[in-house]
């Protein structure tokens, strides 16, 4: 393969961004449809590139394509290089980011027609692409950190795309600053490596870890930095306070980014460092608990909310937790040597990233089924809604689909890899594993009840009054086919991607179609599943319980969960208002007016009075100067007699 293909990769929607940006806009402006086929005409070509790679790696050594790099930085003797890794991980994220980036593309382009920021949005969003191919693609944890800024970059404009309503700028803002604590974290953990490795580079850093080059204790601190800047983009307890507001976005931003590609890239960090973490059993120990604690802690909010797109976005969190969990627990049992260290290399990697895989597409699915529901509705919440199946049934049914499978119903693609991280929860982290399981439930009660509030039974919006009640309002349709078809495709893969072996591609257990039933653990979770399904039909559709009479009885616990347990305000007015505005930032003031300014203030004063006498001797009078020269010469001889 020529080494210029995982490049144009990366380029392709570079340029376009650069074409959008400066000649669509400021030239073309009367014509913004041509942003939207340009930006879907560089990622479709990204895409089949991808395909290429894809095939190029299966077909590799040990599924590694060997590609040149070039010099990038010279500082003194340390030389940064800059290339790309194209190897079975590589090749994987290539294919979902492309694919869910087109899918999304192709979508927009109804769901944001007539919006006066069209070609800006598109611009935004190819440039976006091109930072997390890139990121996918570095080779060395200085590139990689460079894409990693960019990607937060552009979700910072892109969830504060519609800047001019204060949510969007203050959830832009929120999430800009939040992630930056994570990645604080990161960037200290790279410059920690390289003063005791003296290198960037990723495959390096790997054979080090391995060989036992590098301590323990040096090991641990380093993945724990990294791992902090993969909580920070993948919202993963205690920074994930970012993502619910981050809806504010446009519904295909969050499609994109905060389903399948922008959260997914600390999992994909965490993965691609994965002989690090391996090594260090603290650390995978980490990974785990705060994956299988943020995976229940996410689904507990997710069960009173009522925008469907927050929903969605506790739901995304909790899945991320997941997959933190089962690179944790794979992890564990390789520092244990339960698992042989050249099996467990691939089997972490694949057990996190098959499920980031399959969430990719039943994820975006959902956003984009919110997103459709909204465009006919114009509302998020689900209390407004009702009865959308009888106008909208594509939407209903691709929306079903997708809710069946992050359940992890057999055979459809949630299942395959949910069961795998499930399985080995149970065989290194006992209980974690039942944090899990009480996880499944959770989220078959959560996705079934907007599923019912939503589809099921009679329309309940605005135009409900004028129109007896009936779903049929004139402003209650169909998505138009430029929305609905991306939406089909994705539903297709959210039922067959976990049929794919991309799980034994990346190094991996396969599972046989039928094999996976004769598994305990597959079906108590299916029974989980069921019961959670059953409850919210009880609750929301069939009735036979009241949803009010039961959240009178447990208040307290649904005041905990709406209100978020307090976290944003312990951030906001606690941390933020009295910590630092109230605390430390006025002792700095305060060292800073009276230390600081007080040592400039107090020589300058000095200097002004010592200019002052040096300047009365300045007298003008020869006779003054010359008795002055004169006790002068006296005085040196004086010296030279006694000293000299």
């Amino acid at each position: 393969m020529p080494s210029g293909v995982p490049l144009a990769i990366f380029l392709l929607p570079f340029f376009s961004f650069i074409v959008i940006s400066f000649i669509i806009r400021p030239f073309l402006n009367s014509k913004p449809q041509l942003s939207g086929y340009i930006t879907t005409a560089s990622i479709g070509t990204s895409l089949i590139l991808s395909l290429w790679v894809l095939a190029e790696v299966s077909s590799a050594p040990g599924h590694v394509l060997s590609m040149p790099d070039y010099e990038w930085l010279a500082i003194g003797d340390t030389v940064i290089r800059f290339g790309v890794t194209v190897d079975a991980l590589a090749a994987i994220m290539l294919i979902v980011v492309t694919s869910v980036s087109l899918l999304v593309q192709v979508y927009s382009q109804g769901y944001m027609h007539g919006d006066p920021g069209y070609s800006r949005y598109f611009a935004f969003m190819s440039l976006f692409t091109a930072f997390m191919l890139g990121l996918v693609l570095a080779d060395n944890l200085v590139s990689l950190y460079v894409f990693w800024e960019g990607v937060g970059l552009c979700s910072y404009l892109l969830i504060g795309f519609w800047f001019h309503r204060p949510a969007a700028a203050r959830a832009a803002t929120k999430a800009f600053l939040v992630t930056r604590i994570g990645d604080f974290g990161f960037l200290a953990a790279i410059l920690f490596l390289y003063s005791k490795t003296g290198t960037f580079d990723i495959g390096e850093l790997h054979h080090l870890a391995l060989a036992g080059a590098i301590g323990g204790t040096v090991l641990t601190w380093a993945a724990i930095g990294i791992f902090s800047g993969a909580i920070g983009k993948s919202a993963q307890f205690p920074l994930h306070t970012w993502l619910p507001d981050a809806m504010e976005g446009p519904t295909p931003v969050s499609a994109l980014i905060h389903a399948a590609t922008m959260v997914a890239a600390g999992i994909y960090l965490v993965a691609r460092m994965f002989p690090v973490f391996a090594s260090s059993l603290t650390a995978v120990t980490t990974v785990a608990a705060i994956g299988g604690f943020t995976a229940i802690f996410a689904a507990t909010m997710a069960l009173v909310m009522n925008d469907i797109k927050r929903v969605l976005a506790y739901s995304t969190i909790s899945q991320l937790g997941y997959m933190m969990l089962g690179l944790g627990v794979v992890g564990i049992g390789v520092a244990n040597d339960a698992i042989p260290l050249e099996v467990g290399l691939g089997l972490g990697v694949a057990v996190g990233i098959f499920h980031l895989f399959n969430h990719a597409f039943f994820k975006s699915l959902l956003f984009l089924g919110a997103g459709s529901v909204n465009h006919a509705t114009g509302t998020f919440d689900i209390r407004e809604m009702g009865g959308l199946r009888k106008v909208m049934p594509w939407t209903y049914i691709t929306f079903l689909i997708g809710s069946l499978s992050i359940v992890g119903i057999w055979p459809l693609a949630g299942f395959w890899s949910k069961e795998g991280i499930l399985d080995h929860a149970w065989d290194h982290q006992t209980a974690l594993f039942f944090l899990a399981m009480i996880t499944v439930f959770m989220t078959a009660f959560y996705m079934f009840r907007v599923v019912f509030l939503t589809f099921a039974g009679e329309y309940r919006g605005s135009n409900a009054g004028h129109s007896g009640a009936s779903a049929h309002a004139p402003s209650l349709r169909e998505s138009p086919l430029v929305m609905v078809a991306p939406m089909g495709i994705l539903a297709i893969l959210a039922v067959i991607s976990g049929w794919l072996p991309v799980s034994s591609f990346l190094g991996g257990e396969s599972e046989s179609f039928f094999g996976a039933l004769a598994h305990p653990i597959a079906w108590v979770s299916m029974v989980l599943a069921a019961l959670g399904i059953l409850l919210a039909y009880a609750l929301y559709s069939a009735k036979w319980l009241s949803s009010e009479s039961l959240r009178r009885r447990f208040a307290p616990l649904h005041t905990l969960f709406s209100r978020k347990y307090w976290i944003d305000e312990l951030y906001e007015r606690v941390i933020v208002v009295r910590v630092l505005v109230d605390g430390i930032f006025v002792l700095l003031n305060w060292f800073d007016t009276r230390i600081v300014d007080g040592i400039v203030n107090g020589i300058a004063g000095g200097t002004i009075v010592a200019g002052k006498g040096i300047r009365r001797l300045q007298t003008g009078q020869l006779q003054a100067y010359g008795i002055a020269i004169f006790v002068g010469v006296l005085a040196i001889v004086a010296c030279f007699l006694i000293f000299g």
